[in-house]
């Protein structure tokens, strides 16, 4: 795959830049010396497109759409909603691509996905499951339905997130964590609401992905109208996605599929969910360091963006070995 090519799946973002930051306290309870964190924007879903030929996303963010200093340590969201796949004998998904400079999470939502990478990582992630590849100095690798799921087909969902590196760490070794669904420990929200710790802390207790910043993830699902408090020390990022039902932040509305974007001052954020609902919760310390994103790779300067290219071009991020 030449340059051109890897155009043609991921396209062109621009030049950057992000401040620093702190790490954000889970609070149960309210209270009222605090500040809240105010909403910077809410985000919608936009035009729809295929990556490859098995995810029909829609980008709530990049460094094109969204200032990154509100969004860094992230880079870029792709949610592909719930859509239903009829059974078949195709591999569908997207084939061997390269990736240098940053990390990419999957959260399977539903259905079932196959990963394979250059570095040795693979596997298959289930319903609730999540992958985190840590792309670094660089590999090529793929992303497919699972042949199980092509073959029974089913309603599908996911969502997959772009994870900075700082300077220091983007060329260290490839990494991949593989986490099931049943490995991620469960927090008490309200009365009807749990918290599933992806990474980060929240009260007391760690998420299982590792990483290289302070970086907070978890899901929260309600199956019915609940209410509950966040709090975050002022200078992090946050964001929210609404991946099912509908809800009520900072006395805001909030749709299905839509995901609020804060400033980092303040420190509390109030959320009543409506009814059954699913949100996904990002936040993180700011990298304070300029990014270049260019196609596949996002690194800190054009030149870095050139070595890469070459260094791709050259068979230096390692290749699949062919199956069967």
């Amino acid at each position: 795959m030449k340059r051109r090519d890897i155009l043609k799946i991921f396209g062109f973002f621009s030049l950057s830049s992000a401040l620093g930051g702190i790490t954000y306290i889970f609070c149960r309870k309210k209270d009222n010396s605090m500040s809240s964190k105010k909403i910077l924007t809410i985000v919608t879903p936009q035009e729809k497109h295929w990556v490859g030929d098995g995810f029909f996303v829609s980008t709530l963010f990049s460094p094109q759409q969204l200032d990154y200093k509100y969004t860094t340590p992230f880079i870029l969201m792709d949610h592909a909603a719930p859509r239903e796949f009829a059974p078949t004998d195709k591999k569908l998904g997207v084939g061997e691509h390269p990736h240098r400079g940053f990390e990419t999470v999957t959260f399977a939502i539903k259905g079932e996905i196959d990963h394979r990478d250059s570095g040795g990582g693979g596997g298959t992630i289930t319903t609730g499951g999540v992958q985190w590849m840590t792309a670094a100095q660089g590999v090529v690798h793929e992303e497919f339905h699972s042949r199980n799921f092509a073959q029974t087909g089913g309603l599908f969902e996911m969502v997959q997130l772009w994870v900075n590196l700082p300077a220091k760490d983007k060329m260290v070794k490839p990494r991949y964590q593989s986490i099931n669904n049943e490995d991620f420990e469960r927090v008490d929200l309200g009365d009807n609401t749990k918290a599933k710790i992806i990474s980060g802390e929240l009260s007391g207790i760690n998420g299982a992905a590792k990483t290289y910043t302070n970086i907070n993830i978890y899901e929260i699902d309600s199956e019915k109208e609940d209410s509950f408090n966040l709090t975050f020390k002022p200078g992090t990022n946050l964001l929210i996605l609404q991946i099912k039902g509908t809800s009520k932040i900072n006395d805001q509305e909030i749709i299905e599929g839509a995901m609020p974007v804060f400033e980092r001052s303040g420190e509390e954020v109030s959320i009543k969910l409506n009814g059954e609902s699913k949100l996904l919760v990002l936040n993180g310390d700011p990298i304070d360091e300029p990014i270049v994103p260019y196609g596949p790779f996002v690194m800190n300067t054009k030149e870095e963006i050139i070595q890469a290219i070459d260094d791709f071009n050259a068979g230096k991020m390692g290749k699949l070995v062919k199956e069967g």
